[in-house]
């Protein structure tokens, strides 16, 4: 008992220092920004917002998660191939804020970043079978595993990227996942990754003041790709190594968010003859603002889902398939009904005027 509450002070220590190095750091980031021109400027439909607003604000959430990580973790050889990876994601970053860099250049930085953490130890050397019903439980990579590996890390930096598209939208579902894993970790007596996972909710909580609608910064890609890196780098070491069905599916509970909107985008812009890495306006935020919700509201949609599916890894981790199936089918049922309610009111008659879901501030940004 005494190392577990050991183990929880260090992980409140640890977000504490990250949160705080973020939050005051986060004004001097955006008078940086103003200063190299890492300026967002709304120049097509996809942007929600109407003036320019600084970006490259991730810069503050990696300072307040490198800081915290180096005072609360030994440097091992892992931790160090995680962080110089990050180092290169972020001035990746940095200077596609600034000058906008082209996707090759960028995805050939981010594979050589994933390289780097991989050949350092993070790396999925084995998968549990998904077929439960399978006498063989695991799969041994061999091989496959630094592909699989590197090609996992890339994958994730992007879907948090790509859902970057509402003030306050990455950030918050970064904070959720980290949260969820850091929960896990806790679970399976990890304190490393709980440790590093607190560092970066922390951050993620520091930032989110200035991020929240209507946002003062943006992280930009300086902020979303280091956040999709760490988390997908730390699932690596934290749940893939797991001997059983959890360490397929938490992964992607706890990422189903971005997940499912990276895969979405790349099946819908393929469809039409697109290349996958073209822009569009046709990500899940965007079709929850199209469908009546202001921006705060989709924000807060999208946060209930990764929030429940959150709460379904834990439950996998803790309590077995069936209980989180189990959770998941009711919390759809729940969102079903929240849903249909939504529907009813968006279409019953309005006699007064005022919106009876949105209410009048909503209202008059329509």
């Amino acid at each position: 008992m005494r190392v577990e509450l050991q183990v929880i002070r260090l992980v409140a220590a640890a977000l504490a220092v990250a949160l705080l190095i973020a939050y005051i750091s986060t004004p001097v980031v955006k008078n940086l920004a103003f200063k190299v021109g890492a300026v967002d400027v709304p120049k097509d439909n996809r942007r929600m917002h109407k003036h320019p607003i600084p970006r490259m604000g991730g810069l503050a959430i990696f300072l307040g998660f490198i800081l915290s990580v180096l005072i609360f973790l030994p440097l091992t050889q892992q931790l160090r191939g995680m962080l110089l990876g990050a180092v290169i994601i972020v001035v990746l970053g940095i200077f596609d804020d600034i000058y906008a860099l082209g996707a090759k250049l960028k995805f050939a930085v981010q594979i050589l970043a994933a390289l780097i953490a991989v050949y350092m130890g993070n790396e999925i050397t084995i998968l549990s079978n998904p077929n439960i019903f399978s006498e063989d439980p695991i799969w041994v990579l061999g091989p496959l595993s630094v592909p699989i590996s590197v090609i996992w890390i890339v994958a994730i930096t992007n879907a948090v990227n790509l859902i970057d598209g509402l003030d306050g939208l990455a950030c918050g579902i970064s904070t959720i996942s980290s949260l969820t894993m850091l929960v896990i970790a806790l679970c399976v007596a990890d304190p490393s990754v709980a440790i590093l996972m607190a560092a970066l909710s922390g951050a993620c909580i520091g930032f989110l003041p200035y991020n929240m609608n209507p946002a003062k910064i943006f992280m930009g890609d300086t902020g979303s790709t280091f956040l999709g890196f760490i988390m997908a780098v730390t699932s690596i070491n934290g749940l893939f190594k797991l001997y059983n069905i959890i360490s397929f599916a938490v992964p992607f509970l706890m990422l189903g968010l971005p997940i499912f909107d990276t895969c979405s985008a790349i099946l819908r812009r393929v469809s039409h003859g697109q290349s996958p890495m073209t822009p569009d306006r046709s990500h899940v935020h965007h079709k929850l603002i199209d469908m009546g919700f202001s921006q705060k509201q989709a924000v807060a949609v999208l946060y209930v889902i990764s929030a429940i599916l959150g709460l379904s890894a834990v439950v996998l981790t803790t309590s077995g398939e069936i209980r989180a199936m189990m959770l998941l089918l009711a919390m759809c049922v729940a969102g079903a009904l929240g849903w249909r309610m939504f529907l009813h009111h968006k279409n019953a008659p309005n006699t007064n005027g005022n919106d009876p879901f949105f209410g009048e501030e909503d209202r008059s940004d329509k």
